[in-house]
């Protein structure tokens, strides 16, 4: 071999060729190829040879003391001057290394030591990372594991990869037996009843369920799908909680409730007897439902709008209201708006000062709002008010002063609203005949009243009042109405509604002759509407008395209906009368 060249033989030939260059070339190039720091001290531990790692990374220069450079080295290296020492860990501008130090030897005697330098701080950052890793895990599978709630984890497929402790005590299943079985498995074989995890995979969204145990216990089950990177759905977590108390709980809570809603319906009941001796009857649920809203319409403070045909008694819910109110013990002051001269209206309602026109009054006049501080002012027939007295009232409405006629000063004044009409506002605002604003104003809490002919259940009771308390009036006997009668009066439409009837009920009672009343004392409007709905053609029987042919007559129309409508009550609205005088002429004529 030459200094220039030299081959490397392996085999046969020659299978590489270095390029030229002197051996100290060539060991410089040797020693820095190596992955690994390499340097080779003398015995005095200075540093004779270092490759380019051990240079920059440990700062191994040539001519530098091990001492100096790599100071917690150094005591290692004393004794590697005897033998190979491994394993030696030190740190160096932010890296780390493993030292391998053996001993350099010419024939026996030992003339320095050569130091390899791996670098393990990727290594150490791996591991790190590692132990992060598990030290994770560790929490993770001790919060699952301690957890009260349930918790079953499953794959992409549905199948069970972990169950914790509490799902095995809630579930009464063990987790060693359900661990790698499909959820599809378990609900075919009942071991579950339903599975939210079969949901989560279907709809691939977070889904919940109520699932009974075998144990008997009721669990709230929401399960969560898990997505990777990719947006595939590879995991479902499924937390299980006990809501058996619950359920016992909403039990019971229901039972107070329904127990409360009876003290309620006590409560009402005892209010309405009490509204009966001051003429309310409430005996159809509709109307037992307006009578109550408009008790609890007493509790708060909102203006309320009562809206029902002439007659059905606006006026009555509009003192019930006011005696169920805070406001109680001021007074409630009525104003129908119809009968006030339209020239009038803004000095009643609002009043006037001294000289505000011609005729009046020399001191002035408070006006009704004024008159109510503190009550309540029930504005009865409120779409007959003015335009020019909507805007009024709106204002007060909205800031609650008000401003008699002829003055500029305001006034505040605290009175609640009550308005009644039996107009329809909305078609009324349509044709500008009433602000829409001011409707919206006192339409905070409608109170719609249904007429008499839909309070059927209301009538007989009101029938019976009324009669009572004329009868006490005019000093006559009490009445005793016939089966006739009353169906006559039961089938009337009462276009005048309750008004209507207390005058009808006054009638019979001036007319009545010894507690007796007959079919030509009602009013003709009931004897003809009774006749009119009399329209079935007669075969006129041989040998038959009117009273036998009327009866049946009766039984037929009686037959007819039930066949028609199927129950005792269709058949009776249809033909006007209450059920249990359809009732009492089925047992009659045996059908």
């Amino acid at each position: 071999m030459t200094t220039h060249s030299m081959s490397i033989a392996a085999g046969e030939g020659v299978i590489d060729r270095f390029p030229a260059m002197d051996w100290k070339e060539f060991g410089t190039a040797l020693l820095n190829a190596t992955p690994n720091g390499v340097a080779v001290f003398n015995t005095g531990f200075g540093a004779v040879i270092s490759n380019s790692i051990a240079r920059d990374r440990l700062g191994i220069y040539p001519g530098s003391l091990m001492e100096t450079t790599c100071p917690s080295l150094y005591p290692h290296a004393r004794k590697a001057m005897s033998g190979p020492l491994a394993g030696v860990n030190i740190k160096k501008r932010g890296h780390s290394f493993t030292a391998l130090m053996s001993p350099v030897l010419h024939r026996t005697q030992a003339i320095g030591i050569l130091c390899l330098f791996e670098d393990i701080t990727a290594m150490e950052q791996i591991a790190g990372r590692l132990a992060r890793v598990e030290e994770l895990s560790m929490e993770l599978d001790t919060i699952i594991d301690s957890s009260n709630d349930g918790l079953w984890i499953c794959d992409g497929d549905g199948v069970v990869l972990r169950i914790n402790p509490a799902s095995e005590e809630l579930t009464g299943v063990s987790a060693a037996d359900m661990v790698g079985k499909p959820m599809q498995y378990l609900v075919e074989n009942e071991i579950i009843d339903q599975s939210v995890t079969l949901k989560v995979l279907e709809t691939r969204k977070k889904a919940s369920i109520i699932q009974k145990t075998r144990t008997g216990k009721r669990l709230f089950l929401t399960g969560t799908p898990v997505f990777d990177n990719r947006g595939r759905l590879f995991r479902v977590v499924v937390n299980e909680r006990d809501i058996t108390e619950i359920s016992h709980l909403q039990e019971r809570l229901r039972e107070n409730v329904e127990l409360k809603a009876g003290y309620q319906r006590d409560l009402l009941e005892k209010q309405i007897e009490e509204n009966e001796s001051r003429n309310i009857i409430a005996k159809s649920d509709n109307y037992r439902r307006i009578v109550q809203k408009a008790v609890k319409l007493g509790e708060v403070d909102s203006s309320v709008l009562i809206l029902g045909e002439s007659g059905v008694g606006k006026g009555v819910l509009a003192d019930l209201i006011h005696r169920y109110s805070a406001r109680a013990d001021h007074p409630m002051i009525r104003i129908n708006c119809g009968s006030i001269p339209e020239t009038l209206v803004e000095s009643e309602l609002f009043g006037y000062v001294k000289g505000a026109f011609t005729g009046a009054r020399k001191q002035g006049k408070p006006g009704k709002f004024e008159l109510a501080d503190k009550g309540i002012i029930f504005l009865d027939e409120i779409a007959e008010l003015p335009l020019a007295s909507q805007v009024k009232l709106l204002k007060f409405l909205e800031d609650g002063v008000i401003t008699r006629v002829g003055d500029t000063r305001s006034k505040q004044v605290d009175a609640r609203i009550i308005a009644a009409t039996n107009r329809d506002l909305k078609s009324m605002i349509a044709k500008k005949r009433f602000r829409s604003d001011l409707y919206y104003r006192l339409n905070v809490i409608p109170l719609k009243v249904p007429p008499l002919r839909e309070r059927r259940d209301c009538l007989v009771p009101l029938l019976n009042h009324y009669l009572g308390r004329f009868c006490a009036k005019y000093d006559k006997p009490k009445i005793h109405l016939s089966a006739d009668i009353l169906d006559a009066l039961a089938a009337y439409p009462y276009p005048g509604n309750v008004r209507e009837m207390i005058n009808i009920c006054e009638r019979m009672a001036v007319m009545s002759q010894a507690g007796e009343i007959s079919f030509r004392d009602l009013p003709a409007g009931v004897q003809e509407h009774t006749d009119a709905g009399d329209a079935i053609s007669l075969d006129m029987a041989q040998g038959l008395t009117l009273k036998e042919m009327v009866a049946d007559l009766e039984k037929r129309i009686l037959t007819a209906a039930l066949r028609e409508h199927g129950t005792q009550t269709l058949a009776a609205r249809a033909l006007g009368l209450n059920q249990s005088t359809i009732a009492r002429k089925l047992k009659k004529y045996q059908i």
